[in-house]
């Protein structure tokens, strides 16, 4: 700074500077420090550049490397890497971490919240399954709630209280619903418990006591889910049933399932003497995409079984669906070519067949009942799939089956599609059965 705009700075204050009321006075003052920083600053220009102070210097963190009193945005930013930084640890203290453990924390962090979203599509997918099942199931069983035992009781518990005088009624109303006698026997006794215990009173007692033992029956058969894997080998399915029941169509619905799940399945066509059938399930397993095993026209159907699970082994199968002839469970000469069927399947796969499926038509009421008890002494019968369950008004057959023949339902077909065949939820059913029931 020069000389002149020293003066120059100096004389602007006296050219602004008021003429009264004590303005000379401040001006003077005013004077009097700009002249003093005038000559500080004009001393200062004088010195040399290496002579003047850095103040960048003072504001660089201590260590940091210099270049002519600045550092770089590389030389800053890798600085803070080596510096860290400051977390909270779980009790609220401040604790410093390494870049490294700042790292890993980000990744974990990403990693929850990934986590976090694939749990909430998969609950969101569950939910629409479970919708979906319900609305499935709720249709199914639409004919049994309009027409069956529970629209029945409805109509004879309107208006009246439970008693001695019409517990008759109660047993005849389940007895033409196809409950059997059993089950019959203990869902009375169940309400004459409740009785005694003036619980009857209010009707909602009487359909709660109702559903309760509804659950406990299906309970005691349990609720084990279709065996599609085993450890070794290839799992062994083995449909049985009578013609018109509904076989061919299970099979081919459940390979079309399985299938879809990501098994890799054959099915075997053991009912070998009536060429229809065998046409009839290639047409299924066409319309599943899986493969079709086939044996000669009238082979022992024992045999058939035996080659396909030896395919099946050879080939890297996990699931092999063997489809028998409709066998009318009254002639014992066809029970026993099941019951060969079983063994020779053992012979071939120790263990096999690890499901024995038997195919009842559910609008047969007591009689399929009768059907599983006599397929029961020929095989090894380990569930129930129970069909055309949405065509009836007898849907009370599946506590029937359970409480009177001690087998658990696997599967109900609900429909004529593909997806139509569902795996049996107990508390679902009885809840949809008694949904609205004594409104």
């Amino acid at each position: 700074m020069s000389l002149p705009i020293i003066h120059a700075l100096c004389a602007l204050p006296l050219a602004q500077m008021p003429a009264s009321d004590g303005g000379g006075h401040g001006g003077l003052i005013a004077l009097a420090v700009l002249a003093v920083v005038a000559v500080g600053a004009w001393l200062l220009l004088r010195k040399p550049p290496a002579q003047r102070p850095d103040h960048t210097a003072k504001l660089a963190r201590p260590g940091a490397e210099q270049d002519d009193g600045a550092s770089t945005s590389a030389e800053r930013k890798k600085h803070r890497e080596q510096a860290g930084s400051i977390k909270l640890s779980a009790d609220g203290q401040a604790v410093k971490i390494t870049p490294e453990q700042a790292r890993q924390i980000a990744k974990d962090q990403a990693e929850h919240e990934a986590l976090a979203a694939l749990r909430k599509a998969a609950e969101m997918a569950g939910d629409s399954s479970a919708r979906e099942q319900k609305a499935a199931l709720a249709q199914g069983l639409q004919k049994t709630k309009a027409e069956g035992f529970i629209a029945r009781l409805g109509k004879l518990f309107a208006g009246k209280q439970i008693d001695e005088s019409l517990y008759e009624e109660i047993e005849e109303v389940l007895l033409r619903a196809d409950l059997g006698v059993k089950t019959t026997h203990e869902l009375l006794q169940s309400l004459k418990d409740a009785s005694s215990r003036k619980e009857l009173a209010n009707p909602a007692h009487v359909w709660k006591t109702l559903r309760e033992k509804t659950q406990q029956l299906l309970d005691k058969v349990g609720q084990a889910p279709v065996v599609t894997r085993v450890a070794q080998g290839p799992a062994v399915i083995m449909v049985v049933g009578v013609n018109g029941s509904g076989k061919t169509t299970s099979i081919g619905k459940l390979a079309h399932r399985y299938s879809k799940e990501g098994h890799k399945v054959l099915v075997a066509a053991a009912d070998t003497f009536r060429a229809a059938a065998v046409d009839q399930l290639e047409v299924w397993c066409q319309r599943a995409d899986v493969p079709i095993h086939r044996g000669k026209e009238n082979a022992d159907p024992a045999s058939v079984c035996f080659a396909a699970i030896e395919r099946a082994k050879a080939e890297g199968f996990d699931l092999v669906i063997l489809d028998t002839a409709g066998r009318l469970h009254t002639n014992q000469g066809l029970m026993e070519e099941l019951s060969k069927c079983a063994r020779v399947s053992a012979k071939a796969l120790p263990g096999a067949p690890h499901e024995t499926l038997l195919v009842l038509d559910a609008t047969m009421g007591q009689n399929a009942v009768k059907q599983a008890e006599l397929f029961r002494e020929s095989v090894p019968v380990t569930g129930i799939v129970l069909t055309k369950l949405d065509g009836t008004a007898k849907g009370g057959v599946v506590l029937a089956i359970a409480s009177g023949i001690g087998l658990p339902v696997k599967l109900i077909g609900v429909g004529e599609k593909m997806s139509d065949l569902r795996d049996f939820d107990a508390a679902l059913f009885v809840e949809e059965l008694f949904d609205g029931a004594g409104s």
